[in-house]
């Protein structure tokens, strides 16, 4: 589909699938060179190389990048999931373009999960296989944790959401001793019956590596995973969260996944596999590279993600 702004008019008669998504690389690609010629001339940005090591977010140790985290199984494997959340639905601030609307946002991993090893160890089913509950995430060199990153974001993403009338549930807000599994993750967000999920995360790729990408379902069937009613919608999800987070942030698209896109798309996260509601994991920016984590421990850039995330959830819902 189409990104909002004021470089690509959504109203002439849509090109073909192929056509289109050559068009929203190249917007992409353009947004990001833009937004990296902002970045170096206030002394920011600069590039990376080759793809690295998984970070340590659960469905992601496997990948070719990084860490999408708290992704998904099913049933769990050896017993029951992470005790129950309390309700972190709230109403909405105020009536708005979004009224009527509901988000689930996923902040990824939880800065208590590593004095549960036992309990995020345990394995899930994830619809075509088998992960960690969840895991502890990664960090930067200097210790700030991505769940802290994770959790922050999200709330300001809330607030955001909120502001446009949406009612914004986080699958957790600091108020678990660890978790939720990441099956119980894309579990709140179907319950929710959700027009848009994001799960949100930042990479611990190899030093090297920089830039931010969205994860987008694959197609899964198997174990009582399906898919196919939502890889088009969160398709279009990724493309708006992907155009927007460019404009917001002024940070180009990953260098080490997404052919310089910032999507990837992926069958072995559970949290894509299992949602039966569009839904995006995105990967903010790589903690392990020096000057992405100097974006990622700014709370004036965490702001700006936030902002370009609403941006890219607000299009999607608002069509």
């Amino acid at each position: 589909m189409s990104y909002e702004g004021p470089e690509f008019d959504p109203r002439p008669s849509p090109p073909s699938r192929r056509g289109r998504r050559a068009l929203i690389a190249a917007l992409v690609v353009a947004l990001a060179a833009a937004g990296v010629a902002v970045q170096r001339a206030v002394g920011g940005d600069g590039d990376g190389a080759a793809p690295a090591a998984a970070s340590g977010s659960p469905d992601a140790r496997a990948t070719p990048g990084g860490s999408p985290g708290a992704a998904s199984g099913s049933p769990s494997v050896s017993g029951t999931s992470s005790p129950p959340a309390s309700s972190t639905a709230r109403p909405p601030a105020k009536r708005g373009p979004l009224s009527g609307k509901v988000v689930v946002i996923d902040p990824g991993h939880n800065t208590g999960n590593a004095a549960h090893t036992a309990e995020i160890n345990r394995t899930v089913r994830i619809g075509n296989g088998a992960k960690e509950c969840d895991t502890t995430g990664t960090s930067t060199d200097a210790g700030y944790a991505e769940a802290k990153f994770t959790l922050d974001v999200s709330r300001r993403l809330r607030a955001l959401l909120e502001q446009q009338g949406a009612t914004v549930r986080l699958t957790q807000d600091g108020d678990r001793p660890w978790g939720p599994c990441i099956d119980e993750r894309a579990r709140i967000g179907n319950e929710a019956k959700a027009d848009a999920v994001v799960s949100v995360h930042a990479d611990g790729s190899a030093a090297g590596n920089r830039g931010f990408h969205v994860i987008l379902p694959g197609t899964v069937t198997q174990g009582g995973a399906d898919t196919r009613g939502i890889v088009g919608p969160s398709r279009e999800l990724g493309e708006r969260i992907a155009g927007n987070f460019v404009r917001a942030t002024g940070s180009a698209p990953s260098d080490y996944v997404g052919d310089g896109t910032g999507l990837v798309t992926r069958e072995d996260l559970g949290g894509l596999n299992l949602s039966k509601v569009p839904k995006v994991f995105i990967e903010c920016g790589n903690m392990r590279n020096g000057k992405d984590a100097a974006l990622l421990t700014s709370a004036a850039w965490r702001q700006k993600a936030a902002q370009g995330i609403s941006g890219g959830i607000v299009g999607f819902l608002r069509g």
